[in-house]
């Protein structure tokens, strides 16, 4: 089930050793010397009904898959339904642990095949596999790509959808090194600038940092309280044979998991300027260029609450509602910018063995432009999935 990577992902990212997502539940290979091989992952088959009330999605598009909120269609003329059927979300991961005296190192290398341009719906339905996560980690150093040390994994929600909590989420993966010391953590990761062409435009991708993005993380633990506090420092950078310009942005965030009994509450407030590409999958930019070609870091403020119930040993429930509002400075972006996006799921998941879950989710996702108009998304999901 969905909580089987997430939840192991969370205690891995809060402790020191580091140990990754599939560990917990992997099946071990064997050992050789003092190295322990294991291999985990899942299988998944989705199957997807959307009904978008401005407009549609068409053939390939990232947002039939999953749920992307700048992607629900806006300012269209007719209703349009779609379904599909695909098992992209199925993964694979491949892990090692090494002892050597006092010193504990790990590897995991983890693939998927969602999100790639490869494949389609015609004839075999092949799709290129893709890498997730590849890490290394000696004791309390950590090397390599997996999730951002701003997000907190543990915080997210249990749902059918890929993320669930999407336009709140602090959703990234990418390279970095991480020093883990008791509750603290503290990483330089890298780099990537996406700005608004002054009066709007297309998304420029610029990829000319000179600084990596810097973040500090403090993980905090009392009864059956878990919260995460992070702050993101970075800098946005463009220049091009006209404009040479950067500006500085920050983040925090602060996120968490009440359990009560056997359910639990799931929340979480991110704020800050220039998160970019960090919050929401890239709903807003980080900056957006003026009159001048000087840079203008963009302001978010997102917020999420999830609902966890267990009904009985084989049945559980999830709600959860998520929103992001994108302070837009509509003189230099222009009024085509998304300013708001939200999302409200309910669903009903069913495990009659372990690792096995079938079940079902209900998703109405808005968004509304600087400009006015808006648009909506009715989404079915279904899923059948086996971890191993």
């Amino acid at each position: 089930m969905k909580s089987f990577q997430k939840t192991a992902l969370a205690a891995c990212l809060a402790t020191t050793a580091y140990v990754p997502a599939s560990f917990t539940h992997a099946i071990e290979l064997g050992k050789v010397g003092d190295t322990t091989v294991k291999v985990g992952g899942y299988v998944k088959l989705d199957a997807i009904m959307s009904n978008y009330s401005d407009g549609s999605l068409g053939a390939g598009n990232l947002g039939r898959d999953f749920y992307v909120p700048s992607l629900t269609p806006v300012g269209g003329e007719s209703a349009n339904n779609t379904m599909d059927m695909h098992a992209k979300q199925t993964r694979f991961n491949l892990g090692t642990t090494t002892t050597i005296g006092e010193h504990t190192l790990k590897t995991f290398i983890e693939l998927d095949f969602q999100a790639t341009p490869n494949g389609n719906e015609r004839v075999s339905n092949s799709y290129s596999p893709r890498l997730r996560h590849a890490f290394l980690s000696y004791d309390k150093w950590l090397f390599g790509q997996t999730w951002s040390t701003f997000q907190n994994v543990g915080a997210l929600p249990e749902t059918v959808d890929f993320i669930g909590n999407t336009d709140f989420g602090i959703f990234v993966r990418q390279a970095q090194v991480r020093y883990t010391t008791g509750n603290f953590q503290f990483a330089v990761e890298n780099p990537e600038t996406t700005v608004t062409p002054f009066e709007g435009g297309g998304r420029i991708v610029t990829d000319q940092n000179p600084l990596p993005d810097f973040v500090g993380r403090y993980n905090h633990s009392a009864g059956e309280l878990s919260l995460s506090a992070a702050v993101l420092a970075r800098q946005l950078a463009y220049n091009d044979t006209v404009t040479d310009s950067s500006t500085s942005s920050i983040g925090f965030s602060l996120s968490g998991k009440w359990k009560i009994g056997e359910d639990d509450i799931r929340f979480g407030v991110n704020t800050g300027s220039g998160m970019g590409r960090y919050i929401g999958l890239n709903v807003a930019n980080g900056a957006v260029m003026d009159d001048n070609g000087d840079l203008e870091a963009i302001n978010s403020t997102a917020f999420y609450a999830a609902y966890r119930h267990l009904w009985n040993s084989e049945w559980r429930s999830n709600i959860s509602y998520s929103t992001i509002s994108i302070d837009n400075d509509t003189d230099l972006t222009g009024t085509a910018v998304t300013d708001m996006t939200d999302s409200l799921r309910v669903n009903l998941l069913y495990s009659p063995v372990k690792s096995l879950s079938l079940g079902g989710e209900y998703t109405l996702a808005n968004r509304e432009l600087a400009s006015g108009a808006d648009g909506s998304m009715n989404r079915f999901q279904f899923m059948a999935k086996l971890a191993f």
